[in-house]
């Protein structure tokens, strides 16, 4: 014979049926409890723009698209460097050399090389001016471009501590309707921590005013289960 434990729920957690041996079978025992989840956002102005610059060149040879991206690529990391951006925010993220075919898909007829930079811009506010100098004078070809924070733990760290405060407020206002007294914390789970950033954008030819770039907030997300005890 079995004996149910009862178990208290928030109402957007999924049900758990929980049992347990009776005592004529079994000592041991499930505690009651009630289990609830939590979520909390903060918002933050991004103090990191990531931006990526890519070029390409497309050569009868191997050889010479290789050559030709190579003084393109010379070109854009010079004028990147200048900003200035230091030598820890400038890496490769991709590069490439290929073959490129006839429409039949059947003859090659030239060579494509490919290099994409990624830069770390952390004056938000002039990410623009970077953007023109980049596509203008440096020559990339194919721009995007992403915010972020340099350090999220903080804001990460709030949203968590918001969560869980919003997981004890439910748990206190099911504790209350049913006629119980709110115990103990037995558990606590984090289940997410993620950052809802503005859309990368694209960067089209050559712009003849200043290019603005507006920054907006970042939304730092937290999600997470706590289960208490019952008094």
């Amino acid at each position: 014979m079995l004996a149910a434990a009862a178990f208290v729920f928030a109402s957007n957690r999924p049900s758990l049926l929980v049992s347990a041996p009776s005592a004529s079978t079994s000592t041991s025992t499930i505690a009651p409890a009630i289990l609830t989840s939590g979520d909390a956002i903060v918002s933050r102005k991004p103090d990191l723009a990531v931006i990526g610059a890519g070029l390409e060149s497309e050569q009868p040879t191997a050889a010479g698209a290789q050559s030709d991206l190579a003084s393109k690529a010379a070109k854009l990391i010079a004028r990147i460097k200048s900003l200035p951006v230091a030598d820890k925010d400038l890496n490769t993220t991709g590069y490439w050399i290929g073959p490129v075919y006839s429409p039949q898909g059947q003859t090659i007829t030239g060579y494509r090389a490919a290099e994409q930079l990624q830069v770390s811009w952390h004056n938000v506010d002039t990410v623009g001016r970077a953007l023109d100098a980049i596509v203008q004078e440096g020559g990339a070809t194919n721009i995007s471009i992403s915010f972020g924070l340099g350090d999220p733990k903080p804001a990460q760290a709030e949203a968590r501590t918001l969560a869980i405060a919003d997981a004890r407020a439910k748990a206190q206002s099911m504790a209350s309707a049913a006629g119980v007294r709110l115990g103990q914390v037995i558990q606590v789970s984090d289940l997410s921590s993620s950052s809802r950033v503005p859309s990368p954008i694209s960067y089209g030819a050559a712009a003849s005013v200043p290019t603005q770039v507006p920054v907006g907030q970042l939304d730092i997300q937290a999600s997470v289960e706590v289960d208490f005890a019952i008094g």
